[in-house]
């Protein structure tokens, strides 16, 4: 209940209030930060490779920092490297930006490559 000014009957603005920095915390869960970076790296490559699996993410979280596993597919031929920049560049932006937490580390890695040459030649090799 708020409290009265002395003698006055009216109610002191703001008395009794805690800070809101000194009310709480609020924590966000390892898997709510790993499917902000997965659709971060979905974003990063605009496309995923025909008949590829969609991103995943796994994190681990020390206080307000995040570190990152990215596993994808890509599409090859193509700038491996470049994709892989893109990739970590969004995923930071994107957790920094949404949980508030900074990223010193994202690894990607890249569990299969798929070749949009060896889908139209056929179904594998021929005797």
């Amino acid at each position: 209940m708020p409290e009265q000014a002395a003698g006055t009957g009216t109610v002191a603005a703001g008395a009794g209030r805690v800070p809101a920095a000194e009310r709480g915390a609020t924590r966000i869960a390892d898997r709510v930060v790993a499917k902000i970076a997965a659709r971060a790296a979905r974003e990063a490559l605009r496309a995923l490779p025909e008949g590829g699996s969609v991103p995943h993410a796994t994190v681990q979280i020390r206080r307000d920092i995040a570190r990152v596993r990215i596993s994808l597919d890509l599409e090859y031929p193509s700038d491996l490297g470049a994709q892989c920049g893109a990739v970590r560049q969004r995923v930071v932006q994107r957790v920094r930006a949404l949980a508030g937490m900074s990223v010193p580390e994202v690894v990607v890695q890249v569990e299969r490559l798929h070749s949009a040459e060896l889908r139209g030649a056929g179904q594998g090799r021929t005797r």
